[in-house]
């Protein structure tokens, strides 16, 4: 799994111009799933972006987590993190996994950060066509992938 985490100020999503999901201070992640992915997966990211210390403490550190800060957290499926651009200038989605492996995984992700932040979570809508929004904060942004644990 890869994700790319933004500290925001803001961010929404929107399908067919409906809001379907929405926060103030937080996280926007967007979720990508390979083929290869588990629980497991499942369990570190969700651990990692939880945790992850990218909010100014008292004296403008970033040292503090979401959950900390009383943020939240929107969670977008985007299977083009995946992308392979090796041949050619049309990316490749091979890596990218089915809808058998990715909704199962997408649903446990949802799941899993709602247990680890004890609040639900905002999303967008698995495989539909939307549009995000976002004040990113810094700008911070995080590209994590849990099989390098980078």
């Amino acid at each position: 799994m890869k994700v790319v985490i933004q500290r925001v100020n803001e961010a929404s999503v929107s399908i067919d111009g409906q809001v379907v999901g929405a926060i103030q201070k937080g996280l926007m992640v967007l979720l990508g799933i390979e083929t290869a992915d588990t629980m497991e997966d499942v369990d570190w990211l969700s651990n990692k972006i939880v945790q992850m210390r990218i909010f100014d403490d008292a004296e403008g550190v970033m040292n503090l987590s979401v959950k900390e800060v009383g943020g939240n957290i929107l969670l977008v499926s985007q299977f083009t993190l995946h992308a392979s651009t090796k041949k050619g200038n049309r990316p490749s989605y091979i890596a990218a996994a089915k809808h058998d492996i990715s909704i199962p995984l997408y649903e446990a992700m949802i799941k899993k950060l709602t247990a680890d932040m004890g609040a639900p979570i905002q999303t967008g809508v698995f495989g539909a066509e939307m549009k995000v929004a976002l004040i990113n904060n810094g700008p911070v942004t995080i590209i994590v992938d849990s099989k390098n644990k980078e």
